[in-house]
């Protein structure tokens, strides 16, 4: 009885991704990031009239998830078990690369590092958020929000910023911002804010007049290689998996 009921869900699913366009959707998010209806529909090779009406069917299928960050819609894979699907399905016959657009030299300054409104984005804001993740200090909840943890609180004050004195906002004091070039997320709220701010006053980044991208200086990739290990060549390696 339970193989009867599990027929018409491998067909529904096997149908939505054996569409082309769709599948190449579906791998475009095969690394875990979050994508914009337009560089899904690039992805594809569509219009986004077309794109529009591909995703939706994904949607309601449950292969993929939507998320908001302001006025903008990212499309994610659902689970890891569409991911694991995709990886093996991806093993059987010819690799197709994804199609994917070339940046261009400020599109690529403001993807390592920027300002997204008042807190670090881009590789870098990423990159530090992952690391502080990996290291205990602060821990994803839900509602899009971060828990800063009693060693985050120490670590953040021994950098000279306290945790407790700074004021929540609507969705706590810590915030999962989805990064728009990464499509990861990044520290934002409050914190953020109070962070990227402590980095620029300590000379660990610094801000340029004519953008909104950001610079990491000498003095802050020592810092951030004995704080965070984090280092120019891991992450350069990690742009490169990403774009693998």
């Amino acid at each position: 009885m339970n193989g009867m009921n599990t027929h018409p869900r491998v067909s529904a699913t096997a149908f939505l991704i054996a569409d082309p366009a769709r599948a190449a959707m579906l791998m475009a998010l095969a690394d875990g990031r979050a994508l914009p209806a337009g560089e899904l529909a690039y992805a594809a090779g569509v219009t986004a009239q077309t794109a529009s009406s591909h995703l939706a069917k994904l949607l309601d299928g449950g292969l993929l998830a939507v998320e908001k960050e302001g006025r903008h819609r990212y499309y994610r894979l659902a689970d890891a078990q569409v991911a694991t699907l995709l990886e093996s399905l991806a093993t059987v016959g010819a690799h197709a690369p994804v199609r994917r657009k070339p940046p261009g030299r400020e599109a690529r300054n403001l993807r390592f590092a920027r300002c997204c409104y008042d807190h670090l984005a881009g590789q870098v804001g990423v990159a530090i958020t992952e690391r502080l993740t990996h290291a205990g200090l602060i821990t994803a909840q839900a509602d899009k929000r971060f828990a800063v943890t009693p060693a985050g609180k120490a670590w953040f004050g021994e950098l000279g910023l306290d945790v407790a004195a700074l004021k929540p906002g609507r969705h706590g004091i810590a915030r999962q911002c989805l990064d728009w070039t990464e499509r990861q997320h990044h520290l934002a709220g409050p914190l953020g804010v109070a962070f990227l701010t402590l980095l620029c006053e300590r000379g660990w980044m610094r801000r340029t007049r004519a953008s909104r991208a950001v610079q990491v200086t000498p003095r802050g990739w020592q810092d951030l290689r004995e704080r965070l290990g984090l280092t120019p060549e891991l992450l350069a390696a990690d742009a490169d998996d990403s774009n693998d």
